[in-house]
């Protein structure tokens, strides 16, 4: 069972590609889905995260208020650097979980962990593959303010809050370019998954 990692910065076109790979027949557990439901209402990460920011994290209906959360740790390392020991080891936990179902369910699978916070929380775990979205900056943080409704601030923002894209593409194996159009995104991720499935035939 091929176990691959697919990271990329913010509006990278990353979700595209595990859509993509989706299509074909991979896997794909979602690294930013998990996170979700680990901080669930009566969660042990929720609990922790009110207990570190404070309890305005917590909506009125119990559910974690992300704007706030974001608005307190985005711009600032150290913070965004405790809420990431709080969250990614019960993320990893998780996800490894999700590995060991996928393979048991079936051992020629190949699953796809769609990950946005590689190279900052798992860039030495045993993957067979790493697959990088990547697109400059710039070119993200326009898509950002169409797509999303960001303004250009909050943008740079996010996208300055993660790591740099060279550090991004210093441990891929697979640079997929989704600076193009759509079609040239798909192209690429369908020549990917030819590579994959000569290695792992289904």
């Amino acid at each position: 069972m091929p176990l691959i990692a697919l990271t990329g910065g913010i509006a990278s076109g990353k979700s595209t590609i595990a859509a993509r790979l989706a299509e074909h027949g991979a896997v794909i557990v979602d690294a930013d889905r998990i996170v979700r439901e680990v901080q669930t209402p009566g969660s042990p990460v929720l609990a922790r995260i009110a207990a570190e920011f404070g309890d305005e994290m917590i909506a009125p209906d119990g559910q974690l208020d992300r704007a706030a959360l974001g608005a307190r740790v985005f711009g600032d390392a150290e913070a965004l650097g405790r809420l990431n020991a709080i969250v990614h080891p019960a993320v990893k936990g998780e996800s490894q979980r999700r590995f060991a179902a996928a393979k048991e369910a079936d051992p020629e699978a190949v699953v796809v962990y769609d990950v946005p916070l590689l190279v900052e929380a798992r860039a030495d775990d045993p993957w067979d593959l790493i697959v990088v979205a990547d697109a400059p900056a710039a070119l993200r943080e326009d898509r950002l303010v169409r797509q999303r409704g960001l303004d250009r601030a909050e943008a740079a923002k996010r996208i300055a809050s993660q790591v740099p894209d060279e550090r991004r593409r210093e441990i891929a194996d697979v640079l997929i370019d989704t600076s193009g159009d759509l079609a040239d995104t798909i192209r690429q991720t369908d020549a990917l998954w030819r590579t994959l499935t000569g290695a792992a035939p289904r």
